[in-house]
């Protein structure tokens, strides 16, 4: 299986209000940014999303390394993938780049998500049907 290919990206303009302030855009909007790339992914995964008495996924960790400070006004594009596969959980990784300066990666990123079922609160294993739907979605990039 072939992962990590960047199948997914989200363009979106810098806001003024996004900056904080130092004259830069705040660090927790990074992670707002990667959670559109997220949720991006996981639209080609659920087309409808998972409802409370369901099984779906719980971001269960984010690390960011920033790279470049982002001002207003600029426009950002997300890349969003998943890295690798385990039992209840899989990996992502994230890349923002600036347009501002010219294409260069602002900030990257990683997470973990787990399959929970939503009732009981538990994690469950990744099916075989999601494991191919993730083969599906980095295969097309």
């Amino acid at each position: 299986m072939a992962l990590a290919s960047w199948p997914v990206s989200v363009e979106l303009p810098v806001q003024w209000g996004e900056m904080d302030d130092f004259g830069h855009v705040n660090n927790a909007v990074f992670l707002r940014w990667f959670e559109s790339a997220r949720i991006a992914y996981f639209q080609h995964l659920w087309p409808e999303r998972p409802s409370g008495d369901e099984v779906g996924p719980i971001l269960a960790r984010m690390e960011i390394d920033y790279r470049l400070p982002l001002q207003y006004p600029d426009t950002v594009r997300c890349e969003a993938t998943v890295t690798s596969l385990g039992n209840s959980s899989f990996h992502m990784a994230y890349r923002l780049f600036s347009e501002a300066h010219g294409g260069a990666v602002a900030a990257e990123g990683d997470s973990v998500v787990v399959m929970i079922d939503y009732r009981s609160g538990k994690s469950v294993p990744l099916t075989q049907e999601l494991r191919a739907a993730i083969e599906a979605v980095e295969a097309d990039s």
